[in-house]
């Protein structure tokens, strides 16, 4: 009962401070649904990108690989803060110079409407194929697992508790997003965020302190020091996870495309009211996000010196330790807050996931295809019907992921698909004036199709289900999506040499946002790179290599 109730209460001041802030917004045109009416302030940029991006996929499924592989994983929270500074000083500031709500938007400005309408089926079939269920299913399987929910609810098939809890986290997130609007989700997302970042340091706490026993939290950071001293390096060696030659490679890729260009993380971006709010919330970000592993890493690290060598663990999977540390590490009196701090990091993630398809079918497929004289009430309502058809779909596929052999590692395979073809036509429409539309349109196309053949065909797969073998020889899935993209930004440079656009295309600035740069943009930007390579050098020991 005190654990229903804590998770009530927490859950409770949420929704209703989320409801007191919000309720007066203009939820009845596409610019106040979509973007918050351009208005969000520094805070709440940093805090909903924060939480948008942490989910139960980092909390159980990086976690996971710091308990397997050791501190070297840390690479998905430290070296992203790199990515994140290219977001504030490359990317913010000409997404804002057009003025637009979507990634798409700008790519129909820079090469054309077909190549606005690719992109926008690629993001929304992504969207709710594989990021909407994905979110719901570990979200799912994560609460199940930390807070034992079939003895909560006295349903024995786990089935049946996998299906409710999918519609039930759904159903609220889907409440959230259609309901309120980008504003909505983005003052949630902070508020959620502060309860997940205290009660994310405070299992890295209590878990320190059951390590460390009598001698505290100190005691057991020692004693992990100690323990682990060959797990505790930042260089990843070649049979690791990330070996650390791929974070040039693919892997960076990923990281400055997530960042960059996804429209779930940067739409909160493009609603900041000025470009230098938008760098500050950005970077802000991009700072506490230097903390992540602390909470991300370490306690994957904390579980293997607790469970690892322990025969009343022994047979636990990686993707388990999380939620087997929480139970056994947080007071009981704590565990309701958690449960709803958790619930909170799922419904942020789902819903801003489909606030960002609503944005896009509505801005991008119904306005100019379906209906292009639709008012704005029109605009606002197709997107929220679309977003229960999307929601439901996303729903319904959830549960039929159970039994992948590795979540992580196929969401990352999944979304290497259309990370990496989007990314390329992005740069190339920011870098260049005179490549024409057709070679973007192609390179999105030959895009996904190599790699869905690269992830997907069965031409050969290593013993441990990793690696690509090409031309008689083994190469890193991260590596072969570092050749796809170099190989589209090629294609894309030789259509020009070919047949060029027949004016240079010129990046107007539409006026509806101010793009003035913030005057420490840049210093901040340096020292947040600095700082990454300092904690690199920290923890470096490139013997591995």
């Amino acid at each position: 009962m005190t654990i229903l109730i804590s998770f009530l209460l927490f859950t409770g001041l949420v929704a209703g401070l989320t409801w007191a802030l919000t309720h007066k917004d203009d939820h009845g045109t596409s610019e106040g649904f979509f973007l918050a009416g351009r208005k969000l302030g520094a805070v709440v940029i940093a805090g909903s990108l924060l939480l948008t991006n942490l989910s139960t996929e980092q909390l159980v499924g990086l976690n996971g690989d710091a308990y397997a592989g050791g501190l070297h994983v840390m690479v998905w929270e430290i070296v992203t803060v790199i990515a994140i500074v290219l977001m504030a000083l490359f990317f913010l500031p000409r997404f804002l110079r057009s003025g637009v709500a979507t990634v798409p938007q700008f790519l129909e400005d820079r090469f054309g409407p077909t190549t606005r309408a690719i992109t926008t089926l690629v993001f929304l079939a992504a969207y709710a194929v594989v990021l909407l269920p994905m979110i719901l299913y570990t979200g799912a399987q994560a609460l199940s697992e930390m807070f034992d929910v079939q003895a909560l609810t006295g349903i024995q098939n786990k089935n049946v508790v996998l299906w409710l809890a999918v519609w039930i986290i759904g159903l609220i997130g889907s409440v959230y997003a259609l309901f309120g609007g980008l504003r909505t989700v983005a003052v949630s997302d902070t508020l959620n965020g502060a309860g997940l970042l205290i009660g994310g340091l405070l299992i890295t706490y209590f878990g320190l302190q059951a390590v460390g026993g009598d001698g505290g939290a100190m005691a057991g950071l020692d004693a992990i020091r100690t323990g682990q001293a060959d797990r505790l390096n930042s260089i990843g060696a070649r049979d690791d996870l990330v070996p650390f030659e791929t974070i040039f490679t693919g892997a960076f890729l990923l990281m400055t495309f997530y960042w960059c260009t996804n429209q779930q993380i940067i739409q909160r971006t493009l609603a900041a009211r000025d470009l230098k709010t938008g760098q500050k919330g950005v970077l802000l970000c991009g700072a506490v996000k230097l903390l992540g592993p602390i909470y991300l890493v370490l306690p994957g690290l904390i579980a293997y010196q607790l469970f690892a060598n322990n025969p009343v663990h022994e047979g636990m999977a990686p993707a388990e330790s999380y939620g087997r540390l929480v139970r056994e590490v947080l007071p009981a009196g704590l565990t309701g807050f958690f449960a709803a701090v958790v619930v909170g990091a799922i419904l942020s993630s789902f819903n801003s996931a489909l606030n960002s398809a609503t944005t896009l079918f509505s801005l991008g497929i119904y306005q100019p295809q379906i209906n292009k004289h639709a008012t704005e009430k029109q605009v606002v309502a197709s997107g929220k019907w679309f977003g229960w058809v999307t929601a439901v779909v996303a729903m319904t596929i959830a549960p039929l992921l159970a039994g992948q052999e590795s979540i992580f590692g196929f969401l990352q395979a999944m979304n290497a698909i259309y990370f990496i073809p989007i990314l390329s036509v992005v740069v190339i429409g920011m870098l260049t004036k005179r490549v024409p539309g057709w070679s973007a349109n192609v390179a999105l196309v030959l895009g996904v199709g190599f790699l869905l053949i690269g992830n997907f065909l069965p031409i050969g797969t290593n013993d441990q289900g990793g690696d690509l073998l090409l031309a008689g020889g083994v190469m890193h899935n991260f590596h072969y999506v570092g050749l796809v993209f170099v190989s589209l930004v090629a294609l894309m440079l030789v259509a020009r040499l070919i047949k060029p656009r027949p004016e240079p295309w010129a990046h107007e600035h539409s006026k509806q946002v101010d793009i003035t740069p913030w005057k420490f943009a840049v210093p901040a930007g340096i020292a947040l790179v600095i700082a990454v390579i300092v904690i690199y050098a920290v923890f470096a020991d490139f013997t591995v290599l």
